[in-house]
């Protein structure tokens, strides 16, 4: 089932997130969001989108986001999202994305805007593009979450300031207009919610480091994923345990239990007095094989682009119903005339 009155009425929560087209997903955004994403869909209704809206507050090359746009939705897709369960679309596709993110800009405060760690992160390493786009994302966010009037919203660390602004926003606009808006709260996975960087495991796991060592992308062949553990640093012991100040094991036990769905007790039990060499390995052939079918399925999707064209055609006409009629409403409380 898809976001619509149906599921309205069984009172089935509301589930939305995004990501952006900026390149091939990780092990860290397969691990910590897409794959729970999969499983989300039983017990939510779940609505999944490309965010390539937001990627425009960085200049990019026209070409290459055509492409990452359509490889992003081509790989929720072999990820196991399933637009017969879920609504999945590309954000650019729905105009009221950006109509209701003019509209919540303007009950939005400069101050907190202003305050925004990410906007204060990004200006700081985008000193030649502090655009007006990178200050009101949060705006933009909370009508991405508004329009399908989630219940849930799942978010990293990163985002969950953005999140509370989006409900900051709710707040206000429900006070003076009535009921609009449904208030959107935090989901967070207990497990594997932050995958680290494989070189510097105090460090979050991200596609844009330049070491291409630190990262696993899903769509890495076998053998290149467990060179990449092999390399993966660790500490000068040798005992796989999960303990306070070793970051690398720390990381690899969390990978290698979300993948195989085996507790820390049974990991250390398994690898006592086997030493790191034989855990790397062992990581790396594990998360080889939970990545294989989605390589696989990836590259049969992308193989017929027609039909990858007629599935975002049609999540993107469904999302449209579904955020103009939040649309038309909110446009209703405000006082605009209809056309």
């Amino acid at each position: 089932m898809t976001v619509n009155e149906a599921t309205r009425t069984e009172r089935k929560k509301v589930i939305l997130s995004g990501i952006q087209p900026t390149g091939i997903f990780t092990l860290g955004n397969y691990i910590g969001a897409v794959r729970n994403w999969g499983k989300m869909q039983e017990d939510y209704d779940c609505a999944y989108f490309i965010a390539d809206l937001h990627s425009l507050t960085v200049r990019q090359e026209p070409a290459k986001l055509r492409k990452q746009t359509l490889d992003a939705f081509a790989l929720l897709l072999a990820c196991g999202i399933d637009p017969e369960k879920s609504l999945v679309f590309i954000q650019s596709h729905v105009h009221a994305h950006a109509e209701l993110s003019w509209i919540l800009s303007c009950y939005s405060m400069f101050g907190e805007l202003s305050r925004m760690t990410q906007f204060k992160d990004k200006s700081a390493k985008h000193v030649d593009n502090v655009n007006a786009g990178l200050f009101t994302y949060p705006a933009l966010m909370a009508a991405d979450i508004l329009l399908y009037q989630a219940d849930y919203v799942p978010v990293g660390e990163d985002q969950r300031q953005h999140l509370e602004f989006t409900r900051d926003v709710v707040t206000r606009f429900n006070n003076i207009y009535g009921e609009v808006f449904r208030m959107p709260d935090a989901y967070i996975p207990e497990a594997g919610a932050r995958i680290m960087s494989l070189q510097e495991p105090t460090k979050k796991m991200s596609k844009s480091d330049t070491n291409v060592n630190a990262f696993i992308s899903i769509l890495d062949e076998p053998n290149a994923i467990v060179n990449k553990f092999k390399r993966a640093v660790t500490d000068s012991e040798t005992v796989v345990c999960y303990r306070e100040g070793k970051d690398g094991i720390n990381n690899l036990m969390s990978i290698y239990s979300v993948v195989t769905g085996e507790s820390y007790d049974r990991i250390e039990r398994d690898f006592a007095g086997k030493g790191y060499g034989g855990f790397k390995l062992a990581v790396g052939e594990a998360v080889a094989e939970e990545l294989r079918p989605i390589r696989e399925k990836f590259a049969a999707l992308t193989a017929d682009k027609a039909a990858l064209e007629a599935l975002y055609r049609k999540g993107a006409e469904t999302a449209a119903h579904i955020a103009e009629r939040t649309l038309g409403k909110v446009k209703k409380k405000l006082g605009l005339l209809p056309r």
